[in-house]
């Protein structure tokens, strides 16, 4: 690899195969990319497309055959440790390591015991937030499901259940939204699932139900403070149109790049002294419920997003290596992005419906190829759990979640003209995702904006 890359080549493509050209990276790096699971190959494979060397470690043993092909893996990542420029931990529990490897020196994204405890244990992060002037919801935390049990009795109100700790993406349907208000639908469901519910969250919390518009608002932190622009960003986390049907993680989002707004200055900001305590260096964002009456955050993500990072790469203008190394580095700058919205969409087959015991259905999707129409037309298409065999793409791990497609534009119209017909070039034995990605902004953004919080 050439020492130096000249300015036309040290982009090459991004995850969107535009070329960019508006900074400059002398030399290229080594990013060495540390997961639990596949979750960031498509960050990876932009930086390698870009000229970088990337290396990939992934803990989960059934994400074996995930981005081969695509992307460089290695088996253990500290022996690799010293071999790197920079280090991305692309989830959470890698807070300690990441810590210290920091304080010896090495250039390190993600991860921090603060923003881990933050994300994981939602007790401290509603404590941490109501600390720093946050307004929170009323919330309890449990370890003993008969303890919730009494509290609900001797407590009716409409809550919401949900898992603490680091819960994997195949446990995230767990969350469970009451629809009574005595909360007797969710005390049924408690009373029958106890005894599962406790092996796979053993950590729960209860959080009194508002209703409203959620919206989440996060930024890039560079150590000691915010890189800007902000990040304003809706989920649509049901697999069905209409938000109905089981949790997936997440089926698609619309976001947009804006200056600091009230929504920001109420929440993240005041956050800005535990992290540059903290000396995290990432992405984090809090997902609120707004209405008229206030905003109730709900919950930190104190990482890259899934599928939040590859839309962020539609929408940032920059080369990715030339970001994160500025970010890595504690450097101040601005984050050059499209004006308008990005809307990303999650391509799925039925894989993900499955549990991962029901071996006939995972074999009947893995290896099925991916194909597109127009195979040298691969704008917007950013990979999750897939790989390369042979010159095709073919489906790999068992999440089925296969890749997400964006697409942008000055209104959410035409960014989701662009995304759906950009889906139509793709073709997958059985491929579904939602056709409504983005449609309620028109009446959620009149809502926030005449509650003043988008400004």
């Amino acid at each position: 690899m050439n020492e130096n890359l000249s300015e036309k080549n040290i982009v090459g493509q991004n995850g969107n195969g535009h070329i960019n050209g508006n900074d400059k990276i002398i030399e290229p790096k080594k990013f060495l990319f540390v997961s639990l699971e596949s979750l960031s190959g498509d960050l990876a494979w932009t930086l390698k497309k870009e000229g970088h060397e990337v290396k990939v470690y992934i803990k989960l043993k059934t994400d074996a055959d995930v981005y081969n092909g695509f992307i460089d893996k290695v088996d253990n990542w500290e022996s690799h440790k010293d071999w790197a420029d920079i280090i991305v931990f692309d989830d959470d529990e890698f807070g300690e390591i990441a810590d210290k490897l920091r304080k010896n020196g090495k250039l390190v994204i993600g991860g921090s015991v603060y923003t881990d405890m933050l994300e994981m244990d939602r007790d401290f992060g509603q404590t941490e937030m109501k600390k720093y002037g946050v307004n929170i919801l009323p919330q309890w935390q449990f370890t003993d499901y008969e303890e919730a049990i009494k509290f609900i009795k001797d407590n009716p109100d409409r809550y919401v259940f949900k898992p603490s700790g680091n819960t994997p993406s195949s446990g995230k349907s767990l969350l469970f939204i009451g629809q009574e208000e005595d909360g007797k639908d969710l005390l049924e469901l408690i009373e029958q699932n106890k005894k599962i519910w406790a092996k796979k969250a053993p950590i729960f919390q209860l959080q009194k139900f508002i209703s409203g518009v959620e919206i989440a608002v996060g930024a890039f932190f560079n150590g000691h403070d915010f890189i800007l622009p902000i990040n304003v960003n809706f989920e649509h986390k049901r697999i069905f149109p209409g938000d109905i049907g089981p949790l997936s993680g997440e089926m698609g989002t619309l976001m947009y790049w804006s200056e600091p707004n009230k929504l920001f200055k109420m929440t993240l900001e005041k956050m800005k002294p535990a992290l540059v305590e903290s000396g995290y260096i990432g992405y984090i964002d809090i997902n609120c419920i707004v209405n008229g009456r206030g905003i109730y955050p709900l919950e930190f993500t104190a990482r890259f997003g899934y599928p939040t990072i590859s839309i962020q790469l539609e929408g940032i203008t920059m080369s990715a290596g030339g970001w994160l190394y500025k970010l890595a580095k504690g450097e101040n700058f601005e984050l050059k992005t499209k004006k308008g919205f990005q809307v990303g969409v999650r391509i799925m087959v039925p894989t993900l419906l499955v549990k991962s015991t029901e071996k006939e259905t995972i074999e009947l999707y893995h290896d099925l190829p991916i194909l597109f129409k127009k195979p040298n037309n691969l704008e917007g298409i950013h990979i999750e759990d897939v790989k390369l065999e042979d010159g095709a793409w073919r489906i790999a791990g068992q999440s089925g979640v296969l890749m997400v497609v964006t697409g942008s534009g000055t209104t959410v119209g035409e960014a989701r003209h662009q995304v759906y017909n950009r889906i139509k070039n793709v073709m997958v034995q059985d491929m579904f995702y939602r056709t409504d990605i983005g449609l309620k902004w028109h009446t959620d953004s009149d809502k926030l904006q005449t509650w003043g919080y988008l400004y």
